[in-house]
């Protein structure tokens, strides 16, 4: 295995909107994706806050996503568990 890719094995649905991944080199993530699709502005991610949809996931080639790619994220942010990326604001004066 090249440490440099990572590959989801495995994924199971624990909670309406939280899923529990299994990473090739034995990693486990509780991932709870509601407060990410719930501050989504974009109707269309949003969409996915319906249950019955959201549990339409699968894994393709290592990765997790939903439809037709339509929803999916970066493996290093499953990975690191950190789907929520913040606005930082510039510190400069």
């Amino acid at each position: 295995m090249n440490p440099a890719i990572i590959n989801i094995m495995s994924a199971r649905q624990v909670a309406d909107f939280s899923i529990q991944l299994i990473f090739d080199d034995g990693t486990e993530q509780m991932i709870d994706f509601k407060p990410f699709l719930a501050s989504a502005i974009h109707p269309d991610i949003r969409t996915w806050l319906i249950p019955e949809k959201f549990a339409s996931f699968r894994i393709v080639y290592g990765e997790l996503v939903w439809g037709d790619y339509e929803l999916c994220f970066p493996i290093l942010d499953l990975y690191r568990n950190d789907i929520e990326h913040r606005q930082t604001q510039d510190i400069a004066a």
